[in-house]
């Protein structure tokens, strides 16, 4: 069944909302009552049932697949681009042997880790197919029974759906043509000419570890010249400066973003990346175009092994089609076309996201007056690091349900919600 949302619920789980106390939900058949139910056992859903298990407030984790599920399914050589001092989940840190740049199958040790520090309630196996408003509670209903509670916490990722641009002629493409979300490693590509799509920190990285691992030509299908910051610069991370620019103002952050990034890596006109356009970081915070934090693309485009061409068009047999007119054969085309948060069937009817986007128009703490107790964590990416802004918004949302209060968003004039930056 599809995941669905009615607000308010046509039918009670097993009697009227003015029926329900505490007492009878107990003794409804078939309806387990919690205190907080949290959908998605990723670093936002843990983070959140920990920060709660502080404040001795014991939630239910659902989780359709496993633990850290869309870590594990990450490329190999992936680290987290923010620093391991500033990406502890509330209540345990990670281990310093992990060192400064946290790998793949250490974060997922970690978040393992993490449930059994915190003794957490988190079930496999369990997806979400219905979510409704019932009198003071919100009744989910999964493929392994139904629960009540008063608080739900949505926690299913920030890249849930692989999205894949619908390229003319992409049919007819005679060679391999795989998301970016399915690389795992160079293997089947060395001695390949590979394509990769897309300018955000996969298709960085994935270029990386093509060249490296022996591709015989590598390039970088860019539309739009994103901006290009280190990831460290002597020692000092990228993100310790992002926790800093986040809370200047965004007309200044304009001004300063292509300097930032002359002073960090220089002009990379000549090599195919010009700097970015005017209010490009406006562009970030409205579109999700994050920076690249480089991990040694910058090198690579120098040296000449990673060529940059211009933007996909389409497909047409052997040939990919650029936007320059030209026609290029790669072998492989490995498209880092971005993720879709797929929230619209699990909150249809709730105007509670951004119709182009996707994105919830609250987060965190706040709730939307239309959906009391429904919180969500874990959709943003900010440049200070999705792991720092995923705790602070998890130990919120924990003091907010442990107070029993409602932060309620603030709304425009026409009565549309702001969202916070």
């Amino acid at each position: 069944m599809s995941p669905s949302v009615n607000a308010p619920a046509a039918t009670a789980a097993c009697a009227s909302p003015i029926e329900r106390t505490l007492a009878s939900r107990l003794s409804c058949p078939g309806v387990e009552q919690a205190e907080v139910v949290v959908i998605g056992a990723g670093p936002a859903g843990l983070a959140a049932a920990g920060a709660l298990r502080h404040h001795g407030i014991t939630a239910v984790v659902l989780e359709r697949d496993s633990i850290g599920a869309s870590w594990r399914r990450h490329y190999d050589r992936l680290h987290l681009h923010t620093v391991r001092w500033l990406s502890h989940l509330p209540g345990y840190k990670l281990p310093r042997r992990y060192g400064n740049w946290v790998a793949r199958d250490d974060v997922v040790e970690y978040l393992e880790d993490y449930v059994r520090a915190h003794n957490l309630d988190v079930r496999t196996g369990v997806e979400v197919e219905r979510l409704e408003r019932d009198g003071s509670d919100w009744i989910v209903s999964t493929n392994n029974g139904t629960l009540a509670a008063p608080r739900v916490v949505i926690a299913t990722g920030y890249n849930k759906h692989q999205h894949l641009p619908e390229w003319p002629g992409v049919d007819s493409y005679s060679g391999h043509l795989i998301h970016s979300g399915d690389y795992k490693n160079a293997d089947r590509y060395v001695g390949k000419a590979v394509l990769v799509v897309g300018t955000g920190n996969s298709g960085a990285e994935i270029c990386v570890d093509l060249v490296e691992s022996g591709a015989k030509h590598v390039q970088m299908s860019v539309r739009t010249p994103p901006t290009v910051l280190l990831r460290d610069t002597n020692g000092v991370p990228g993100q310790a400066l992002g926790v800093v620019f986040r809370h200047l103002p965004v007309p200044l952050m304009d001004r300063l973003w292509p300097v930032i990034q002359k002073t960090a890596v220089g002009d990379l006109s000549d090599y195919g990346l010009p700097l970015p356009p005017p209010g490009a970081y406006s562009k970030y915070l409205r579109d999700d175009v994050t920076p690249i934090l480089d991990v040694g693309l910058v090198p690579l485009l120098k040296q000449g092994k990673v060529e940059i061409v211009a933007a996909v068009e389409g497909f047409d047999g052997d040939d990919v089609l650029l936007a320059d007119g030209a026609r290029i054969q790669p072998d492989a085309v490995i498209a880092g076309t971005g993720f879709r948060r797929g929230l619209e069937p699990l909150v249809a009817g709730l105007s509670l996201l951004e119709p182009e986007k996707g994105r919830p128009i609250v987060h965190g703490a706040e709730t939307h007056p239309s959906a009391p107790g429904l919180h969500f964590i874990g959709y943003t990416n900010p440049i200070s690091g999705m792991f720092r802004e995923i705790a602070i918004d998890a130990r919120r949302i924990a003091r907010t349900v442990a107070n029993g209060t409602e932060s309620v968003a603030a709304t425009a004039p026409d009565g549309a919600p702001k969202q916070a930056r």
